[in-house]
Order: C-alpha cells, then structure tokens, then sequence
C-alpha cells in the first residue's frame, strides 16, 4: 500500500515536472521569437530602402554613362575632321610650293625676255640711237628691206605678246598664291578651334569618367552591403524556423554549431603569362577569302595581350568572348583583312566600336577605341587603319577590345593569329 501511493506521488511528481518544462519552452518561444521577427523586419526594411538608393544610383550611373557616350563620339567625330583638316593643310602647303616654283620660272622668263629686249635697245643705241626703221631705208634692196621690216615687227610684237601673257600668268599666280595663304589662314584657324574643342571635351570626359567610376564603386559597395543584408536575413530566418520546429516537437533547443569560417572566394584575375604583339595587319591579306588567311593573320593593334577568349572576368559568372590587348591611347587600330564596315558607333559596354564583315558569315569586332576613321558601308583593304584606341564605354583601362564570330557566335581568334 505505502509503495503503491509512493509510485502514484512520483507519477504526480513527474507530470508537474513536464508540464513546468513545456511552460518554460513556450515562455522561451514568448520572448525569444518576438525579438527574432522585430529584427527581421527591421532587417527587409533596410534592404528595401538600400535597394531603393541603388536603384536610384543605377539610374544616375546610365546617365552618366549617355553623357560619356555623347562625350566619347564628339571627341570620334572632332579626331576625324582634324585628321581631314590636317590632309587639307599639307595639299595647301604643297600647292603653295608648287605655285611658288611656278612664279619662280615665270619671273625667269620674264627676265630673259627683258634681257633680250634691252639687247635690242642696246644694238640701236650702238648705232647712233638711230630707229630700227631709218637703218633699214638705206639697204638698196627693197626685198631686203621689206624682209627686215616684216621680220623686225613680227619679232616686236612677239615679244610684246609674249611679255604681256607672261605679265598676266604671273598676275594669276599671285592671285591664287593669295587665295591659296588665305585657305591656310583658315584651315589653321579652324584647326586650333577643334583642338580647343577636343582639349574641352576631353576635360568633360575625364569628369564624366570620375563621376562614373565613383557611381560604379558606390553601386558595388551597395551591392556588396545588400548581398550582406540578405545572408543575416538568411541566417536570421533559419534560426526562427529551428526555433519553430524544435518548439513544435516540444524537444530543447539543441546547442547551435559554431558556423563555419567560409573558404575565401577564388581569384577572377586572368593568371596566363601575357604576350606583347608588335606585328601588325599589312596589305598581304587582301583580296583573299577569309577561311584561307586562318593562321596567318596578325592582331589589329600593338600591345600586351592581358586577356583570352573564354577566361574568366573580374565581374565572375561570365568569360571572355573575345581579346583584350592593353595599349596606349591613340595607336593605330589596323582592319585584319579586308571587308566592309557594318557597324561604327557607339554601343553600351564596348564605347566606340567597329564591325567588319569579312563574307562567309565571318565578322570582326573592335571596341574601346578612342576614335573611328570609318563609316557604314566602307570598304577597307587588309592593314588599313580603321581606328585609334582609346578606353571608351566608360572602361578604366586603354586598350582594343577584339572578337572573330562565324554565323553569329564568337570563336577563339588566337587560332587564326600569328603573335610576334
């Protein structure tokens, strides 16, 4: 009887000791879960109101980035009318030269015929400054003297005619020597204008670049800072739920796991050892399909070749599709074989850029470049210089972006290439 009431007062005992325990775990989830979810919507708010300030710095950053494009093709445009106004000046210095040479013989001419002519005058004042005519009427021979009267005027009035054309081609050369300085004057005049111009742009631009370049930093740390947010939301929301559940299995919580330090993310820097090229496209190429130049063609521009078709980039989750040769603002892009320009503008991402369209499908790309020479519809031979590069599309480094496609899709180039 006494063992008897002795189990029924444990079994009392122990149910009260289960029911204060499950009303300790509820409490628990009471005060413990309400903070947990206070936090999180403190957590989704900021990350809301960040996303809201990035979207905002997007928004600036595509402007930025129309302002450098507009800048970019306006310091395009002006490198071409200098490069046409600085061959305009050499054929007005040429022309000069030649019009200078040609007054030169003019005037010689004119000096040997008034040599001739004071020889003349000369001969008759040797003879008693008698005329011409009076010396002639004491010959006997009227046929003589008829001779030399028709022969003295007929060379009179060569001479004359011949001194007065020589007098009005030499007015004519000063005439257009005059008008050929003029057409300096102001091809020099203009010249220094668009270098001023270019000299302006160029400051613009360099502010356009600062100010993206700060946009694009910001936008990465914000991003950065997002991507943070959202793994302590992560983290946050997975504590809530283990809570929940160890809660709903009315079992204690188990001791968390420290976490784990995470692996430090692999390197995007492109570790292949680097070339320098220094052979460059010639006119051996042309007029030859472009299926039949694989292995001997030559990279469009000198330079290191830093980057290759299919590495990894710095920006992760996506490769190369085509070749980037570090080299120095304004060296000469060269076509690698000829075709005809499909595309010369500016495009987001690849700033100035140019395609050629080789035939059979095959097509050349080059982009960054500071300036285009060509225009839609051009036809280039093999080695022509077609650009300059540049760091345009808002890109930190100067060199050539470059890409081969067949059918559309990008192909390595360096199994084309020959690299010297």
């Amino acid at each position: 009887m006494y063992s008897r009431g002795n189990d029924t007062l444990r079994k009392i005992i122990t149910f009260f000791l289960a029911f204060f325990l499950l009303a300790l775990i509820c409490a628990g989830q009471l005060y413990a879960n309400p903070p947990a979810s206070k936090d999180l919507k403190q957590l989704k708010n900021r990350i809301k109101a960040l996303q809201k300030e990035l979207a905002s710095k997007e928004t600036s950053k595509t402007e930025a980035a129309d302002s450098l494009r507009e800048s970019e093709r306006a310091i395009s445009k002006i490198n071409r009318i200098l490069i046409t106004l600085a061959q305009q000046l050499i054929d007005a210095n040429i022309s000069l030269d030649q019009l200078s040479e040609q007054s030169k013989q003019i005037q010689s001419k004119i000096k040997m015929q008034q040599e001739q002519l004071g020889k003349m005058l000369y001969y008759q004042y040797i003879n008693g400054q008698q005329d011409y005519m009076q010396l002639l009427l004491k010959q006997q021979d009227p046929n003589q003297i008829a001779r030399n009267l028709h022969y003295y005027g007929h060379l009179k009035r060569a001479r004359s005619e011949n001194i007065n054309t020589l007098r009005a081609q030499l007015e004519q050369l000063d005439l257009l020597t005059r008008e050929s300085h003029t057409k300096r004057e102001e091809i020099v005049k203009i010249q220094s204008e668009q270098t001023k111009k270019k000299q302006q742009l160029e400051q613009e631009k360099m502010k356009r670049e600062e100010i993206l370049a700060n946009l694009s930093e910001e936008i990465i740390q914000q991003q950065r800072e997002i991507t943070k947010l959202k793994s302590d939301e992560q983290r946050l929301s997975k504590l809530v739920e283990e809570i929940n559940r160890l809660l709903s299995q009315k079992k204690p919580t188990p001791q968390k796991p420290a976490p784990q330090k995470s692996p430090p993310p692999a390197t995007d820097k492109f570790t292949q050892p680097s070339h320098h090229n220094n052979l460059l496209p010639d006119s051996s190429a042309s007029g030859r399909s472009f299926e039949s130049l694989k292995g001997q063609l030559r990279l469009p521009v000198r330079g290191e070749l830093v980057n290759r078709f299919d590495s990894p980039r710095q920006e992760g989750g996506i490769k190369w599709k085509g070749l980037f040769i570090r080299s120095q603002n304004g060296n000469e892009v060269k076509a690698i074989a000829s075709g005809q320009v499909v595309f010369a503008d500016w495009l987001r991402g690849f700033g100035n850029l140019m395609i050629l369209d080789h035939g059979n499908n095959y097509m050349s790309l080059y982009g960054y470049n500071e300036a285009i020479y060509k225009r839609v519809g051009d036809r280039v031979r093999s080695g022509d210089t077609i650009a300059t590069v540049g760091n345009s599309g808002g890109h930190r480094e100067s060199g050539l972006y470059f890409e081969l496609r067949h059918q559309g899709k990008p192909f390595d180039p360096l199994i084309w290439m020959i690299i010297e």
